[in-house]
């Protein structure tokens, strides 16, 4: 198993615990990597479905749906489960428990994709891609937090760093919201629907006047996600570089697959993997991995953009490298 992904759930490097079962959910820490689970979460476990070998014995395979794939080939398939490392977050249990249970929102996200990739043949801005991006924001803003940053609603509010979690994970699932309504200036269409839904969200969780606050600094990391929006805070750093860290093939299969052939859509079919680690000289450092030099597109013109913008410029380091000796080709011919 990589050591990046080790890192991200606490595991030990310097020990074989591939077949150890941390969360004691019947699953190893190889089948939950493979799977695309936490395994540190009983309830985050990979989807077993039955299938008949060619020698008509019954085997198990891992459902692709744990790392979205199939959700991504066919979004037809059911609502994918939101899921998230809670680390004993209470308040964080709450949020995700409404968001699970929240229709609206769920339909909203389903819209959102429809006008993303059905009409406009652009990548993935759906359920998956809104668990991708709170997932990765939250393993950031916890690194930052660990490696001594001090989160802005901490410094200039008085709240607590959980509460920092709060808002990474509820813009993420809010920041494209406004796609459901336009892809152009969609981060300011996600604001009149997420101002409604954070409050409905963290009502009861926190009461006035820091109820307020958590929605201003939520709606302030929506609207500072577009790539040339200079972020205020700490959250909305954290929320403008997770989105960029969803690169990778499986967000452009659908657009790619489709025959839709330019510089977006191939440079992340070179994307192979994105990981999320504990930095060496800084608190935060994004792996990249590549099967194409065209990936460097999304690394160059995307992430580095972003991150251009965001505030957390000193804390995050960001490499990139091609793995294999041969590249792999992404398509055979491209005409004008």
């Amino acid at each position: 198993m990589p050591d990046g992904w080790e890192v991200t759930y606490d595991l030990d490097l310097t020990s074989d615990d591939a077949g150890d079962d941390p969360d004691q959910d019947g699953f190893t820490n190889l089948q939950e990597h493979n799977a695309g689970t936490n395994p540190e979460d009983p309830d985050s476990y990979p989807q077993a479905v039955p299938a008949i070998t060619a020698s008509g014995f019954l085997v198990t395979l891992i459902s692709l749906l744990a790392v979205g794939l199939i959700k991504r080939l066919n979004p037809e398939q059911s609502f994918m489960e939101f899921k998230i490392p809670l680390r004993g977050n209470k308040k964080l249990q709450v949020l995700v428990n409404r968001i699970k249970a929240d229709q609206e929102l769920i339909q909203i996200w389903k819209c959102a994709n429809v006008n993303a990739v059905d009409r406009s043949g652009i990548s993935d801005h759906g359920e998956v891609h809104v668990r991708i991006v709170a997932n990765a924001a939250l393993r950031i803003i916890r690194l930052l937090v660990k490696g001594g940053v001090e989160p802005s609603v901490v410094a200039h509010h008085g709240l607590t760093s959980e509460d920092a979690e709060l808002i990474v994970v509820q813009a993420a699932c809010l920041h494209d919201t406004g796609i459901s309504v336009h892809r152009n200036s969609h981060e300011r269409y996600s604001l009149f629907i997420g101002f409604r839904k954070a409050r409905e969200l963290l009502e009861g969780i926190y009461d006035e006047p820091d109820l307020t606050t958590m929605v201003s600094e939520t709606l302030h990391a929506i609207v500072a996600h577009d790539a040339g929006e200079k972020c205020l805070t700490i959250e909305a750093g954290v929320l403008k570089i997770a989105d960029a860290t969803d690169i990778s093939k499986g967000r452009s299969r659908i657009p790619f697959e489709a025959g839709k052939v330019n510089i977006h859509s191939v440079s992340a079919q070179a994307v192979d993997s994105v990981s999320i680690i504990e930095g060496k000289k800084k608190p935060v450092c994004i792996e990249i991995k590549l099967a194409n030099a065209a990936g460097i597109f999304q690394v160059d013109e995307l992430l580095k953009n972003k991150l251009k913008y965001s505030p957390l410029t000193p804390f995050v380091e960001v490499t990139a490298r091609i793995e294999g000796e041969v590249e792999r080709r992404l398509f055979e011919s491209y005409t004008i």
